[in-house]
């Protein structure tokens, strides 16, 4: 299961502590402390201890304007896949959820992306994985099902064999698999080669098990994380995946 981080305290509490006008400022007493309250002297309660709340952002955290604008209004789920540099291969995966009082982290996992880098034009074999704000509706493998929502086809057609870019096994990448709606038609398989942009734009882009490298254009997770996420991720949510290098997602 997901180790969910403790909620947010409630803005209620915050105005408890501070008060709605923040109160005014209270000068510190500089004489000697007494050994005991003096008869009629007016006594000073004691300030109270300042307290660090955190509070749950109203849109997801690294966005531009640009990107944010593309985030469905009814999506409730989001992975934001942030890779460390345009033309980097590592990258880092955060699963949010958005509750009355914001979008809350859920869960963390390092992750891998294509060998090249990122790209805003997609091609197929550019050996770069799209950036852009794409649904997640579909799910599959060559294991069974471990407990997902999402539609989820099981079946020999999702085994790989052969050796990744640093000559890693890629047998089992394909054992879970989450369909990113790039260039593909929801709603299906994700074995389903339908490319409404043509096939010259790639596709077959894929959440999936890391084979311990880079990929040709998917993004890659641990096996328990993939399991994880396959449980957590609910079509009533509408979940989205939010991917690119940091500086284009900020734009």
């Amino acid at each position: 299961m997901i180790a969910y981080k403790p909620r947010v305290a409630l803005l209620a509490a915050a105005l408890l502590l501070t008060g709605c006008g923040g109160g005014a400022a209270v000068t510190p007493d500089h004489e000697p402390a007494a050994t005991g309250p003096t008869a009629g002297a007016p006594t000073t309660a004691a300030p109270m201890p300042e307290v660090a709340l955190e509070v749950a952002p109203r849109q997801l955290p690294g966005l531009g304007p640009k990107t944010w604008g593309a985030v469905p209004p009814k999506a409730r789920q989001a992975v934001v896949v942030t890779g460390s540099g345009r033309n980097s291969s590592q990258s880092t995966a955060v699963l949010y959820e958005r509750s009355d009082i914001g979008w809350e982290s859920r869960a963390e996992w390092p992750a891998h992306n294509a060998l090249r880098g990122w790209t805003d034009q997609h091609r197929a074999g550019d050996l770069r994985s799209p950036i852009g704000v794409f649904t997640l509706t579909d799910a599959g493998g060559l294991l069974r099902d471990p407990g997902t929502r999402l539609p989820y086809d099981h079946g020999p057609g999702f085994t790989i064999n052969g050796t990744g870019f640093e000559g890693e096994p890629l047998a089992g990448s394909f054992d879970y698999v989450i369909a990113v709606d790039y260039n593909r038609r929801p709603g299906t398989t994700p074995l389903d080669w339908t490319r409404p942009l043509g096939a010259g734009r790639g596709g077959g882009i894929w959440l999936h098990v890391d084979h311990g490298g880079p990929t040709q254009g998917c993004v890659s997770i641990a096996r328990e994380h993939m399991r994880e996420l396959l449980r957590a991720l609910d079509p009533d949510l509408h979940p989205v995946v939010v991917m690119g290098d940091a500086k284009s997602l900020a734009r």
